[in-house]
């Protein structure tokens, strides 16, 4: 009898779940959400649309997915580290792989049925935030502002009409151009001062923001455990 190849039957065509979610991802990547359907999926996969269905319920199942895959990309908090510095390395982390999959940041808390990986991704933030000492409603509150603030940043790094230094400084300069500066004096000093100087990026701001929060809530934090309490 012939023995199953790996931890349990493959499907005619080399098909996996693996392999099916994996090429989801990658076709999300190039054409946006909208475009991941079942037939174009079976296209870049070079079998037929039935065929997915061995491996995957439907569209919903892929996204379920699509975004544990995400989740699984990100950076866990780092057990040895101090909650603030834990949360540095796994938001900057969570940025990175948002930059990486753009249309994943609005579907990431939109699912009913989480895989493995978003509940230990969740778990693993929860659980530094508690073991910082963070109160319950503390940390639910410090959840959803960070999570609001790197799912935010990253949607808006993605609209960008440009990334790098000098075509985002050639986009800035055009506007400038078009500006009544005596109607919008305050934009165009912000966009003479800063968004045009050397160096300038739009993505510094992110570290800048994130500090302001973890401060905020380290803050907090002080202020519940009351003068003297470590």
């Amino acid at each position: 009898m012939q023995q199953a190849d790996g931890p349990g039957p493959r499907r005619p065509g080399g098909l996996s779940r693996e392999r099916v979610l994996a090429a989801a991802t990658a076709l999300a990547d190039r054409v946006g959400v909208e475009g991941l359907t079942i037939r174009a999926l079976a296209a870049d996969l070079s079998v037929k649309p039935m065929s997915l269905y061995h491996h995957v319920a439907g569209k919903e199942a892929i996204l379920d997915g699509v975004v544990d895959q995400v989740f699984g990309e990100m950076d866990r908090p780092p057990p040895g580290l101090p909650w603030q510095e834990a949360i540095r390395v796994r938001c900057r982390s969570a940025r990175a792989v948002l930059a990486r999959h753009p249309w994943a940041a609005p579907l990431l808390e939109s699912r009913t049925s989480p895989g493995e990986e978003t509940l230990a991704h969740h778990e693993a933030v929860l659980a530094c935030l508690r073991r910082g000492g963070l109160s319950v409603a503390l940390t639910a509150h410090a959840y959803a502002v960070l999570d609001s603030f790197v799912y935010g940043f990253a949607l808006q790094e993605a609209a960008l009409p440009s990334h790098g230094e000098a075509e985002f400084a050639q986009v800035a300069a055009q506007i400038m151009d078009g500006l009544d500066a005596q109607r919008y004096p305050s934009l165009a000093e912000l966009t003479r001062e800063h968004v045009l100087r050397p160096g300038y990026s739009f993505g510094s701001s992110f570290d800048v923001g994130l500090d302001l929060l973890i401060d905020g809530l380290t803050a907090l934090d002080d202020q519940e455990r009351g003068p003297g309490v470590a």
